[in-house]
């Protein structure tokens, strides 16, 4: 008897069939302003708010494909594997997480591309990737950039992020200060 109030209080209940007509994934609410943005929109406006003009966070792949010729960035081919110096505790199973999810293997890409035509070497920091940090294979491909730039004689851009520095304590290992260095020595 019991089971049979509960069944017909449970056929009057009704439930929308659809929560909500809007696509998911084709909207973002900006951070600044909080206006509701159509992705499309905001990817032709290069990632800027078109009502308050907040510059949303890039991955190093849309800031490529933004600034260079279309199809004409070549990835160096370096082959340097990130290395745990430190032994920190789960380090390597958030770094393979981080390359499978964003489908690279450190926190900065670095090649030859094109801009109207006239090639240069860029170098591009992804704040998706532990927020850029600058480990040893980040400082050694950024060298090798800047050395490829004075050897071809080219125009060297390096786009870095900016907030890198927040996480130093946990993902900056002792190997990197020494490729600041040598970053540094390499462009005077």
């Amino acid at each position: 008897m019991v089971i049979d109030k509960i069944k017909k209080r449970n056929k009057n209940i009704r439930t929308p069939e659809s929560k909500s007509d809007i696509p998911i994934g084709k909207w973002m609410k900006c951070e600044e302003c909080g206006e509701i943005l159509y992705k499309e929109d905001l990817h032709k406006n290069y990632s800027v708010c078109m009502n308050c003009g907040h510059h949303f966070r890039l991955s190093s792949r849309r800031r490529i494909w933004q600034t260079l010729d279309e199809g004409s960035f070549q990835p160096f081919e370096l082959n340097l594997k990130t290395v745990n110096p430190l032994e920190l505790e789960d380090y390597a199973v958030k770094l393979k997480g981080l390359q499978d999810r964003l489908g690279m293997d450190d926190a900065v890409s670095c090649g030859t591309g094109k801009i109207n035509k006239e090639e240069v070497v860029i170098c591009v920091m992804d704040g998706n990737f532990l927020m850029g940090s600058m480990g040893s294979v980040v400082g050694e491909k950024i060298t090798y950039s800047i050395e490829k730039a004075i050897e071809l004689k080219l125009p060297l851009i390096i786009f870095s992020v900016s907030r890198w520095c927040e996480n130093a304590g946990r993902h900056y290992f002792a190997d990197a200060n020494g490729k600041n260095g040598k970053c540094n020595c390499k462009i005077k």
